[in-house]
């Protein structure tokens, strides 16, 4: 089943089966739950053998582990586990590292850094599912560098992975869209809402409409296949903005739009010969009416709204509409300022090896008993220096994708998704499947198809040289 939905043969089929999936799923969790092992169970023989390449296992991985939240939503506890990215993650990455050659050392190191703070409770109450809570998410992150990092892949079979992801987003939009209110019934306030959420955590809803527009957008912009119509693409784009929009959760939208610029940007600073040589996408052609699909969404939210969301993204609250609060940064993030800064003064005082893991929520002054939203803030209260090694490990990783890849288009890709992983960390911490995904990505060594200079006859009575795309 993998390899068919990595061939998109029959794109429109695939594109119908997972609106379907997402439609039922506001009945029964039994379709999903049914489609969701009948992937796995038809594509056991090809993840069961050992091959040169763990790409067929990460593209299994990535793309069962993007039904996360349309599992939640659909209730299939305990056929499929609640956290589901967590669990999957480090059981493909750990098979991957048994089958595979893997060459991501520095994961390793990751890994070792986040030992210490298992052995250590400064709160003396952190129980067994504290420690899962907290530590999966990074854990996950370290596998992924050790088993994503320069693993050879295809521009083409790159694209699939990105669409692989995409297919269970849209599950997540029909689900949301089956459940959503009426608009009269609904009293729009400058907080996050679930009432447009499908009833479930807006904020990670958010995030995955804002990575659901994000590749599409790529795969709109390099012609890359996905329904096989740009207006359907355009429409599906246009769902993911709404829906994330009304969420009125600002992380994963802008999220999308820091990946989008990104990307822009190595486009537009691409010299002429590289354009040439790469045929890079021209920008009015395609970008220009995906960026104005998403801003009709914008416009029309915004009107719907009685201009609430222009509020909201102004960082504007009840409190300082009436003057009750002082507009601020840490009104703006509510409150993850002060989660941060809480955080900050745990790890002064334990600086070395910091509170243990899942102990800062319960010792931190500012916002006591609240779940870091912030992850490097929680590395450093509750690893110490361990967790800054690590956080600077991750970082550096980062930083080494700025001056790889030839290709102006693949290399803004590649920096756009490890940006939007670390941004998410930020305002979700590593609590989801987004930001091990997305750093993993980001980690691949992409192969670019030959071109070669080769002398055609064009029309007319001159000669010319032009590049020919070999696949």
């Amino acid at each position: 089943m993998i390899k068919v939905l990595l061939e998109n043969k029959m794109p429109w089929l695939i594109l119908l089966i997972h609106v379907i999936l997402g439609v039922s799923s506001t009945l029964s969790p039994i379709p999903v739950i049914v489609w969701f092992y009948l992937v796995i169970f038809s594509s056991l023989h090809y993840l069961l053998k050992k091959t040169p390449s763990p790409i067929l296992l990460i593209a299994t991985i990535l793309y069962l582990v993007s039904f996360e939240l349309l599992a939640r939503m659909a209730r299939t506890s305990p056929f499929i586990p609640y956290e589901l990215g967590k669990y999957l993650l480090l059981a493909g990455m750990v098979w991957a590292i048994l089958m595979n050659k893997t060459i991501g050392y520095l994961g390793w190191v990751m890994l070792i850094c986040l030992i210490p703070a298992v052995f250590i409770d400064v709160s003396g109450i952190v129980s067994r599912d504290d420690l899962v809570f907290n530590l999966l998410g990074p854990v996950n992150v370290a596998l992924v560098v050790i088993v994503f990092y320069k693993q050879k892949i295809s521009l083409s079979n790159f694209s699939s992975l990105i669409r692989l992801m995409i297919y269970p987003i849209i599950g997540v939009l029909a689900f949301t869209f089956i459940k959503s209110p009426e608009f009269d019934q609904v009293e729009f306030s400058l907080g996050a809402n679930s009432d447009w959420s499908g009833g479930f955590g807006s904020n990670q809803v958010s995030t995955l409409f804002g990575l659901g527009a994000l590749m599409l957008f790529i795969l709109m912009i390099n012609r890359w296949k996905f329904s096989g119509f740009f207006i359907l693409d355009a429409v599906f784009l246009f769902g993911f903005v709404f829906q994330g929009l009304l969420t009125f959760s600002r992380g994963g939208m802008l999220g999308a739009v820091v990946g989008i610029f990104i990307i822009l940007f190595y486009l537009r600073t691409s010299e002429y010969r590289e354009r040439q040589k790469y045929n890079l996408p021209k920008v009015g052609k395609y970008v220009l009416p995906a960026i104005f699909f998403a801003a009709s969404a914008y416009i029309v939210v915004d009107e719907l709204t009685g201009g609430m969301l222009s509020l909201r993204y102004a960082g504007e609250t009840a409190g300082t509409l009436q003057g009750s609060k002082i507009k601020s940064f840490n009104t703006v993030t509510t409150g993850r300022l002060d989660i941060f800064l809480g955080d900050v003064d745990l790890w002064l005082d334990h600086f070395f090896f910091g509170v243990g893991a899942g102990a800062s929520g319960s010792l931190r002054e500012t916002m006591e008993g609240a779940a870091a939203h912030v992850e490097l803030s929680r590395l450093l209260a509750e690893h110490g220096l361990l967790g800054l090694i690590y956080f600077v490990v991750l970082c550096w990783l980062g930083f080494k994708l700025l001056r790889e890849n030839p290709n102006p288009m693949v290399r803004g890709i590649l920096v756009a998704f490890f940006t939007v992983a670390i941004y998410t960390t930020f305002h979700a911490a590593m609590r989801t499947f987004v930001s091990p995904a997305l750093i993993g990505l980001s980690l691949l060594a992409v192969n670019l198809p030959k071109t070669n200079p080769v002398k055609r006859k064009p029309q007319g009575s001159s000669k010319q040289k032009v590049l020919v795309r070999v696949k």
